[in-house]
């Protein structure tokens, strides 16, 4: 058990900054499928509304950044992009997981719903065009909440 604690550090650090990325990413793909279904179903009705569907298909994607974001900061925190990775205590690799979960879950859950908001901002370009701003506005507000896990995720780090 002693073994364990003394080398695991780095492997759980890693699986923190992992999760950051994998979370992030994986509710980015659904969240721009989500919104790129419904953006898909207009496009083939009215082609000129392309553009702006591709925008509000694009919207629930910045999670997945935001994660990838987290990794790099974790893993050069770590040591691994410079060469120096450090042989982290059991401690110090929680601390670098739990920094990462707040990206990882914030992302993975607000990316869904972003995609979500983004389909009915679809429909709302679909039968008013003239609002489509407004759409934008409501799947900023979902963005505010993605930017708080990493905000939260960063501050972590920072700090380790």
């Amino acid at each position: 058990m002693e073994f364990l604690f003394a080398h695991s550090g780095l492997a759980i650090g890693l699986l923190g900054a992992g999760l950051a990325a994998c979370l992030a990413g994986a509710g980015s793909g659904v969240g721009t499928g989500i919104a790129g279904e419904a953006g898909a179903g207009l496009v083939s009705e009215d082609p000129s509304k392309f553009g702006k569907c591709m925008i509000l298909q694009v919207v629930p994607g910045t999670q997945g950044l935001y994660g990838l974001v987290v990794f790099f900061v974790a893993i050069m925190q770590m040591g691994l992009l410079d060469g120096s990775a450090m042989n982290l205590s059991f401690v110090d690799g929680c601390r670098y997981f739990a920094a990462c979960l707040p990206i990882g879950i914030g992302g993975l859950v607000s990316a869904i719903a972003q995609g979500k908001v983004a389909a009915a901002s679809v429909n709302l370009l679909a039968k008013n065009p003239d609002h489509w701003a407004k759409g934008m506005i409501l799947c900023i507000t979902v963005e505010f909440y993605a930017i708080l896990s990493l905000l939260a995720s960063m501050m972590m780090l920072l700090f380790i």
